[in-house]
């Protein structure tokens, strides 16, 4: 298993080693992994685009999904112990991106790295530094793509639908055995590499499953290499925490429905609301119109409760949607130049 991924540098460009180059962190989202960044290969996904610019990347994968499953104590296979899947973004981004911060810039003997987040790589972050603000020194930047944090305004039928069962959804699945959410990836990269390619009779079924907006900006014959990867996995627990959010319209820790349990856990009988006046690392907050996800309102939202916003970056493109962030053909122009531009000057303010 790999918790983390590194591309120390490019292939064509800053291709040597060079321990003054700045580092970056990226996480993933939702039932993602760090194959995300990686997915579409050179010149066209973001980890070696990254890379090929001259950063030392690494590519993180949260707890519980298909490359971050291993512990000393607990099998995350045995239905009849569920202690493994009890935890959602919130010890996500209070207790492992601290853990991986921190080995990374003893690692590499950095002071600051940079912080690219998409959709609940950004919550995770969010988190962090709500929490344990003495963590905001530590990064250089903050670079949220589809930032994830408020559903104000989010108008997914299948969240509304959904979302006010989650307390019956979550009790269910731990007393059933069955608190981890599309683990099994080995059954998609089998589907994927039979059904999916260009020309089998899944293929078209296998693009639709995949893609959330525009079809010319998506390039199809990757359709296996994405469903290969993607469902990664994750706790039901990650995703009721979104639906507690969704229900209250607020940004808060999670809610275990049993006020003994909110007070083991956070000294009072209700799951508090995260503190983003905590948030006071620089952050650069990237959204569109076409992204139902994560509604730019709610982006919007966040960016209002946020101290220190040091930009906001409206993709161009209206159709660009949620999952075009990774994946889109035109992402590098509509994103990532942008992104990188960004970070070069927050790396210019730091100094």
């Amino acid at each position: 298993m790999h918790f983390l991924m590194l591309i120390p540098h490019g292939r064509d460009q800053n291709n040597e080693s060079d321990p003054t180059r700045p580092v970056v962190l990226a996480m993933h989202g939702l039932i993602s992994s760090s194959a995300d960044f990686i997915t579409q290969g050179p010149n066209v996904s973001l980890g070696y685009i990254l890379a090929e610019s001259g950063y030392d990347v690494w590519l993180a994968n949260a707890r519980g999904n298909y490359y971050s499953r291993a512990n000393l104590y607990l099998d995350p296979d045995d239905r009849r112990n569920q202690d493994f899947w009890r935890f959602s973004w919130d010890e996500i981004g209070n207790i492992d991106i601290p853990t991986i911060v921190d080995y990374i810039l003893e690692l590499t003997g950095h002071s600051k790295l940079h912080y690219i987040g998409h959709s609940q790589g950004c919550t995770s972050f969010f988190v962090l530094n709500s929490l344990r603000p003495e963590y905001n020194e530590k990064f250089i930047s903050f670079q949220g793509l589809a930032p994830a944090a408020f559903f104000v305004y989010n108008e997914v039928p299948f969240n509304k639908v959904i979302s006010p069962y989650e307390a019956v959804t979550q009790l269910a699945s731990e007393k059933l055995g069955f608190s981890e959410i599309l683990g099994n990836r080995a059954a998609f990269t089998w589907f994927a590499t039979r059904y999916c390619k260009e020309g089998d009779i899944f293929h078209d079924l296998c693009v639709y499953l995949l893609m959330d907006g525009d079809i010319d900006y998506f390039n199809t014959t990757l359709s296996p290499v994405f469903l290969g990867h993607m469902p990664a996995g994750s706790s039901i627990r990650q995703v009721n925490h979104y639906a507690q959010c969704v229900n209250i319209k607020e940004f808060r820790r999670y809610d275990h429905h049993r006020p003994i349990l909110n007070i083991e856990t956070y000294d009072r009988p209700v799951a508090p609301l995260y503190n983003l006046s905590q948030v006071t690392a620089p952050v650069y907050l990237h959204y569109s119109f076409g992204d139902v996800t994560t509604d730019y309102r709610d982006v919007l939202h966040l960016a209002e409760r946020l101290p220190n916003v040091a930009g906001m970056h409206l993709i161009q493109r209206s159709t660009f949607s949620h999952r075009d962030y990774l994946w889109a053909t035109d992402a590098k122009v509509q994103v990532y130049n942008k992104l990188i531009q960004l970070m070069r000057e927050a790396e210019a303010n730091a100094k």
